[in-house]
């Protein structure tokens, strides 16, 4: 599957298209919720939503005291945006 450029804001993609964006990543989706993915590294793992209107990002015990950090991202930003934004870590 040919993705669209990687300066095309996640808003112009269909739903199958981001889901093999994360599949390329090495996220896996939840078979209980398919909103829901994860996404291993060896320093850092993280849950991934897809919300209606954001994608929240939770990076699992990154913060201080191992709490989580969670950030939130707009379908507007480019795809490229988004792979510098949530896989270079918290």
């Amino acid at each position: 599957m040919t993705l669209p450029s990687a300066a095309t804001p996640l808003y112009n993609y269909p739903l199958p298209d981001i889901e093999a964006w994360l599949r390329q990543q090495g996220c896996t989706q939840s078979s209980a919720d398919l909103h829901c993915w994860q996404v291993i590294r060896p320093r850092w793992q993280a849950e991934i939503l897809l919300e209606t209107d954001c994608i929240v990002v939770r990076y699992i015990g990154s913060g201080a005291d191992d709490k989580d950090i969670q950030r939130v991202f707009k379908y507007s930003l480019s795809r490229q945006d988004l792979e510098e934004a949530i896989f270079s870590g918290p």
